[in-house]
């Protein structure tokens, strides 16, 4: 979905200034400086990982590794969450960051190019961020992870705490995706009466000439979809802009032309949603072995908050808490990290750290 606002930032900076090119180095300097680990059981790795048979993207960042351990599933598909770096650079005091680019996505898609990332399925990727989850339990020493799933990324995650609680200390949504195979029609009617409200004729007639049954869309059509869902609404858009555009601008681990690469990856990874929408979370299962956590944006309007709140409702686990982050729409987290460390801090730490005390 962010695929055209990011074409259109890119297509401004393609010969950036002198000035606006300055102002770059020194964002991106303080940025590296902030960034600095020097703790003496920190950890500070990036680097590729053979996964699912391709090279594959891999941060792990903390300052402390007797924290615990939060592998973050970025959304999109295609939209790494490497660019938050300094954003988030507070919760890796509390907390071991691993951050991976998945095939088709950003740094992964720059190491060897569209045409040789291999299957660009959801199962792939499924597949891929179980193997990515023991790599990083073998390279970290650690049993249990934290499993973080935002967006898109959240319905790999619901997934995968499901089918393996016992490699998973605690499951996170944010901006959490509820697929109820098209039942709840809600978001598509409030984008209509945006539409109509701004006077968007041209947009309107594309949405309204979509097939009434969603699984009939093509990958072209949901994403054009899940554009207009996010530009529609003026919180929404501007976080686009400042945070997400920004933080990919000014990101000391990304180059001029890695730009691109993520404007590329989120076109690329449009293919992965096609067999989503059949999805049903409720008939899949809301029983979870694990903590279950979901902190959503009060205004968000892409994965409304009142879906996920019907869906944590219905969730059995052994501790549970549901929070908005007030302010915010889609990308919550990263509009508000803060906010969003606070709940972490209040909930998912006591959550696993009590739950190694008791295993000890």
């Amino acid at each position: 979905m962010l695929a055209a606002i990011a074409t259109s930032a890119v297509s401004l900076l393609a010969v950036p200034t002198a000035g606006l090119l300055g102002h770059r180095a020194l964002k991106r300097f303080r940025s590296a400086s902030l960034m600095k680990i020097d703790s003496t059981n920190g950890v500070d790795e990036q680097g590729f990982v053979r996964i699912g048979g391709i090279d594959q993207w891999i941060a792990v960042r903390g300052e402390d590794l007797t924290n615990p351990v939060v592998l973050e599933l970025h959304g999109g598909p295609g939209a790494s969450t490497a660019i938050f770096g300094p954003r988030t650079r507070s919760w890796e005091k509390y907390f071991t960051i691993v951050r991976w680019d998945m095939r088709g996505t950003l740094k992964t898609l720059g190491r060897r190019g569209a045409g040789r990332q291999g299957e660009m399925s959801f199962e792939r990727i499924y597949a891929d961020a179980a193997e990515v989850t023991d790599h990083i339990r073998s390279r970290l020493g650690v049993d249990k992870i934290v499993l973080l799933g935002h967006s898109y990324g959240s319905a790999f995650g619901l997934r995968l705490a499901r089918e393996f609680p016992e490699r998973y200390s605690a499951y996170v949504g944010t901006d959490q995706n509820i697929h109820d195979c098209g039942r709840d029609d809600s978001v598509h009617q409030a984008l209509l009466t945006r539409l109509r409200a701004s006077g968007k004729r041209k947009e309107l007639t594309a949405v309204e000439r979509l097939d009434d049954d969603k699984h009939r869309w093509t990958d072209r059509e949901r994403a054009m979809h899940a554009k207009l869902l996010a530009t529609s609404d003026p919180l929404t858009l501007a976080t686009m802009k400042k945070v997400v555009m920004g933080s990919l601008w000014l990101s000391p681990l990304h180059s001029l032309r890695e730009l691109r690469h993520f404007v590329r990856g989120m076109s690329l990874s449009e293919q992965v949603t096609a067999g989503t929408s059949a999805f049903d979370d409720w008939a899949d299962g809301t029983d979870f072995e694990i903590p279950f956590f979901l902190f959503q944006g009060e205004k968000d309007v892409l994965t409304p908050p009142d879906l996920a709140r019907r869906f944590f409702d219905d969730v059995r686990a052994p501790v549970k808490a549901f929070a908005l982050i007030e302010d915010c729409s889609h990308f919550a987290a990263f509009r508000r990290p803060e906010r969003f460390l606070e709940l972490l801090l209040a909930h998912v730490r006591p959550a696993v750290t009590a739950d190694e005390s008791a295993s000890l």
